[in-house]
This record gives C-alpha cells, structure tokens and sequence, in this order.
C-alpha cells in the first residue's frame, strides 16, 4: 500500500473465539452426501465464522414410513456446535416413498410435498419429529428452498401455495419448539412480487424471519433487494429480520450452477465474497452466508439413480471432482477466498450494527491515478459499530467484477468522530497499516481529512479505537 506502514497481520480467530457474527456459511448438500463433513469440520471452524446452513433432507431422513433416523443429522449439527458454529436447518426436498415425482429426482430434489393429503401429512410429522428432535440445538428453520424455481419447486410455483405450506409447515415447528424461530422466502429472483404475495396472503402471521439469495456480480443489487425488502415489511407493519442465504461465485470457468457462463477466477471469486458479506450487512441482515463450504456436484435437475458429472466450483475449499462417479477425491484445500473471509471473520468479530459515517469525499489531484482522487459516485461504504464504542469505515469502488482485472485508485475524505488510533486493513491478504500524519490530518473535535488513501475493488477497513 502506497505512502501506508505495514505494522502488522490480521490474528485468525476460530468460531469459538467468536461470540456473535453477522458471517455464514454453507454446508448445503449433505442430504445428498455431496462431501464429507468430517474432512471440513475443523476447516471451517478454523475460519470464525459463526452460522452454518445445512438441509434436513426428509429423503434421507425417512427411508421407512414413519421411522426416523437422525444418525447423520446429528453428527453435522453435534460436530458444529462442538466447535462454536451456529447451524440453521432448511427443511426441504421431498420423499419418493410418499410421492412418485420425487422418485424421478437425485434426492428428490424440489418435489414438495403437496400433492395428497397423505404426503402433506407425511411431511407435517416429519417436521414435527425433526423440530422436537433438534430442540435446544437447533433455532432457525428455514421452509424449503427457493421456492420459486421451476426445478425446486415442481408443482408450478405458486406463492399463494407456498404461502399455505409455509403456515402449515411453521405452526408444526412453533408448537414443537416455541423458541424455535420461522424463516420463509428463500427467494433467488431479482424480484419482490413472490414476497408480495406472500405477505398478502398472511405468511407473516408465522414469520419471524424471511431470506432471500444474491447471486449478481453486482453487489449493489444486494443493497437494493434488502432495501425494497424492508421497505415491503414495513408497508405491512412488520419488522421482522432480513437474511442473506447464499451467495457466492465459482473460482473456474465451466462450472455448473449460477454463472456457469462466466468468465472468472479464484481472485474473481475472493472480491465476490468480501464485497457481497460487507455490502449485505451493511443494508442490514440479521447476517449473510456464503455458498459454499467445499465444491461440490452441481445439477438440481439431476435423474435418480445417476450421477451428476459437473462441478460446481463455489467452495472456500476445492477439491478433485471426479465427473463418472460425481464425487470429490483427494483432500479439500483452501482457496484465496478462504483465507480472505478468515480475515474477515476475525476483524467482524460481533454483531456489527451498519450505520452511516460521518464522511465527505473531497476529490483532489493526485498522481497515482489520472491525476486526481475517484469520484465517490461509484463508492460503496458505510461503518460498522461494535458494542464496546469501537467502529470501523469500510469503503471500496464497485467496478464490473467480470470485466475489470482489478483496481487502483485513491480517495480523500474528511471522516468525524474518531476516537484513538485508526488503521487500516487490507482484508485481502490480512495486512494491518498505520495511517501516518502525512496522510491523516487532524481537524479538532474527532475530525480528520484523509488523503490520498488507497482504494481499491474490494473493501478496505480503517479500524477506529478498539475495532481490531
């Protein structure tokens, strides 16, 4: 960094260490043995990361009516815990011993239960014995998956259907577990006329949470869906909690899944990340995850019986997949996008609270790039506050990901109520900066002209007091 003193590196924290976080990640898949959880277990607590997304798998769960068996459950959720980790569950996907159309797809993906009363009832007693079997382990649930994609939802998605699956589905988890805590939604659409919909229609009488998922390289998109989002709630006198359920982009070109089309890379894939995690809790999730822990086979429209023959390359860790069998080989290793969220994890070490900064840009000539600052128009930032005064202002440029190499530029600003020393870090690569005179300059009462600081296409962080 130009003009700026390495001082130090970011201290990597386990999940233990770490008592709240607005960070997550996924472990989706499991039901359909996707990767081996104990070869990712210490990975990922290694990381600090706090909420964990598993699928319930009622597929896997169930392979005798009215039998149970949580065995494998059990250990994911057991093992996380363990750890310091916060699993959620989605409770999703069919079950081919009560529905023929599940029986046509590799883990009966997207076959709701709906189509007889005697499948609906099956499914309300699986949620049951799943709900009182994970009391006291488990708090969120999350109904289904996606729900208005044509391969997640078979039936023709139908928000006023799901809307009635939702209450159904929720008053099971509440009576099984009153401090148990409803999500619906999980929406991936650019859109919020399934949420429309669904409020209409009452889904909010059993909500105490709804998500949605964010796969643009345009994290701005992010920012405007959670505003639209809140913005809807509280046109119908709710408030209830926003959370980001899976985002992520491939680290390889050809990979199958969301952007399959697109050119990318693993640097692509690591700026993704650390500007969709920044930029969602900063409009305001409860908190944002990842997809996914590991790459993983990739095909929601896959036939039973036959196995899926393409990766999808949006792990933190990577591993050999090999295409006749669908199944990872070797070991899982961490990608340059792993150790960058474990940057992350560690420096948004609590429930961070957004809020905007006192800031003012000042564009003025500058030599390192066309002779002058960047214009603030294409900025992203904010800050972020802790509990014990402390706070932090992030800031990046959101370039086109899928076009620009990268970035370079500067920016000067006047930036109020800074109390102590400030710092910067580079999430990146974990890298911890005094801020020298020359480049910080004090103004009185906590205010300070900035200038000439780097700037670049993924967040950096200037730590105020006690943030680091």
């Amino acid at each position: 960094m130009n003009r700026l003193v390495k001082v130090g590196e970011i201290k990597p924290r386990s999940s233990h260490e770490i008592k709240g976080s607005r960070l997550g990640l996924g472990m989706e898949k499991l039901d359909r043995d996707a990767f081996d959880p104990r070869m990712v277990y210490d990975k990922v607590a290694a990381l600090g990361v706090k909420w964990i997304r598993l699928q319930s798998g009622w597929q896997k769960t169930e392979r005798v009516e009215g039998v149970y068996d949580f065995a494998w459950l059990d250990e994911q959720v057991d093992e996380l815990i363990s750890r310091g980790l916060k699993p959620w569950l989605c409770l999703c996907y069919g079950n081919s011993i009560y529905d023929d159309l599940a029986k046509k797809y590799y883990g009966a993906v997207g076959c709701p239960p709906i189509r007889s009363e005697r499948t609906y009832s099956a499914w309300l007693h699986y949620v049951e014995a799943t709900v009182k079997h994970f009391a006291g382990r488990i708090e969120y649930y999350e109904i289904w998956n996606e729900p208005e994609g044509n391969w997640t939802w078979r039936t023709r998605p139908d928000p006023v259907e799901y809307t009635e699956f939702c209450l159904r589905t929720g008053r099971v988890i509440k009576e099984c577990d009153p401090c148990a805590k409803v999500i619906v939604g999980s929406h991936y659409q650019d859109s919020i006329e399934f949420f429309n919909e669904e409020f209409a229609n009452g889904i909010l009488d059993i909500a105490d949470a709804v998500s949605f998922h964010s796969y643009h390289y345009d994290e701005r998109n992010s920012i405007r869906r959670i505003r639209a989002i809140k913005a809807l709630l509280r046109s119908y006198g709710s408030n209830i909690e926003i959370i980001q359920g899976e985002t992520g982009s491939q680290s390889e070109n050809g990979g199958g899944g969301a952007f399959s089309h697109v050119r990318t890379c693993p640097m692509m894939q690591t700026k993704y990340i650390l500007r969709h995690m920044i930029a969602e809790i900063l409009a305001g999730v409860k908190f944002t995850s990842v997809f996914s822990a590991v790459d993983m086979a990739e095909n929601l429209d896959a036939e039973a019986g036959k196995p899926i023959t393409v990766c999808g390359y949006f792990g933190l860790l990577g591993a050999e997949f090999d295409p006749n069998t669908g199944s990872l080989v070797g070991d899982y290793t961490e990608k340059p996008s792993y150790y960058a969220f474990r940057n992350l994890c560690s420096v948004l070490d609590e429930n961070v609270n957004p809020a905007d900064a006192p800031v003012i840009f000042k564009v003025q000539r500058s030599q390192l790039i066309e002779g002058f600052d960047t214009s603030p128009d294409d900025l992203i930032y904010g800050s972020l506050h802790k509990a014990n005064g402390s706070w932090a202002f992030v800031y990046w440029k959101s370039t086109e990901l899928t076009s620009v190499q990268g970035y370079e530029g500067t920016v000067s600003f006047e930036l109020g109520a800074i109390t102590g020393k400030a710092r910067l870090i580079d999430p990146m690569d974990g890298s911890v900066y005094q801020i020298g005179d020359d480049i910080m300059r004090d103004m009185g009462n906590g205010l300070y002209y900035f200038e000439h600081l780097p700037l670049r296409d993924y967040p950096l962080i200037i730590a105020i007091g006690d943030f680091l």
